[in-house]
């Protein structure tokens, strides 16, 4: 195989982990506030339930607990982190950075911290942004990149377009230095913004500031265009997952496993055909968890690597497509640290 870039550093995953909500809603409980039926939403979505955060939970405090779990996979403490990103859209505070945070928590005083907002896309762009980040300036040392999202806390649970879809959590994974020819292999993204209004939240922006203006769940409550998303989905993602791989020199169907946004199991299943795969190649966990938006792909690659569905050596995608409309894909030759 030839190593691309292969006058830079090699990074890789070398740790990961995850947060859940100790509640979940399922089906039912839901259907009792909306105009549709459990078996209507698992025919159109596969989704069987979803957490959703307790009054008291909070972003960082979700941000920790998965971080922490990462860094122990990763042999690593807080303080050799060279820096924290958080992907997220429903942080603690519009500022400071929920970062900034995390990293008090850790006790990781010497990392640079930014917060990235690429919608339910930041996991995989955030990947991107720290190995990029590493290969420039190995004295980086690790990475920690965090998804996380508290979306029940900006839903109106009687509507059916936002409620039977998405959750909370956290999930993370820790960066770090690998042999030549492991670790990222290229990256790949797109943007198509025709459909920019398709899935949005407005309140609290700077058009729609919440200073000396009441409630109006029109504004600030999120808004989404299910068959909007869908389109663009199948439109954009292959073809951004096929960039990804040629970049890497390595074809889609010699792929060992892929883990996609899990923002609707019926759609992971139509794009898993559409690309010539199989669901074998894949982990899904959407039907249990619901869509946690940028935690989403971060929690199913920790649950995947810790069902030990990846192994050293495979050759892995990692694809998701958020709100904007945007599209990541990033390809690895897996070499978990910790696992050698």
């Amino acid at each position: 195989m030839t190593v691309l870039n292969s006058h830079l550093p090699a990074v890789s995953i070398i740790g990961v982990g995850h947060h859940l909500p100790a509640q979940f809603e399922d089906n039912e409980t839901l259907c009792q506030h909306l105009d549709v039926t459990p078996d209507w939403i698992i025919e159109k979505t596969g989704i069987e339930r979803r957490y959703i955060a307790a009054t008291e939970d909070t972003a960082w405090g979700y941000s920790v607990a998965a971080a922490t779990q990462a860094l122990e996979m990763a042999g690593i403490t807080p303080t050799q982190l060279g820096m924290i990103i958080c992907c997220t859209f429903s942080g603690d505070y519009q500022f400071p950075p929920l970062s900034a945070k995390v990293a008090q928590q850790l006790g990781a005083a010497q990392a640079q911290i930014f917060d990235l907002q690429a919608n339910c896309s930041g996991f995989v762009a955030g990947l991107t942004s720290a190995s990029d980040r590493m290969r420039v300036d190995p004295s980086v040392g690790y990475a920690l990149v965090i998804g996380v999202e508290m979306c029940s806390r900006y839903i109106d649970r009687k509507d059916a377009n936002t409620a039977i879809y998405l959750s909370d959590g956290a999930g993370a994974a820790v960066l770090g230095p690998a042999l030549a020819g492991e670790g990222i292999q290229a990256s790949a993204f797109h943007t198509d913004a025709s459909n920019y209004e398709a899935v949005r939240l407005r309140g609290g922006g700077a058009s729609f500031a919440n200073n000396g203006r009441p409630f109006e769940a029109a504004v600030d409550l999120m808004e989404m265009n299910g068959i909007a998303t869908w389109k663009q989905a199948i439109t954009h993602l292959p073809p951004t997952i096929r960039r990804a791989c040629a970049k890497a020199e390595v074809d889609v169907k010699a792929l060992d496993f892929m883990v996609f946004h899990q923002a609707n199991l019926r759609l992971i299943e139509y794009l898993v055909r559409k690309m010539g795969l199989s669901m074998e190649k894949t982990y899904t966990n959407v039907a249990q968890i619901g869509n946690s938006g940028s935690a989403s792909l971060a929690i199913a690659l920790s649950e995947a690597v810790r069902g030990g569905h990846i192994k050293n050596g495979d050759m892995v995608a990692l694809a998701g497509v958020g709100a904007g409309f945007n599209f990541a894909a990033s390809v690895w030759r897996w070499s978990l640290g910790a696992a050698r």
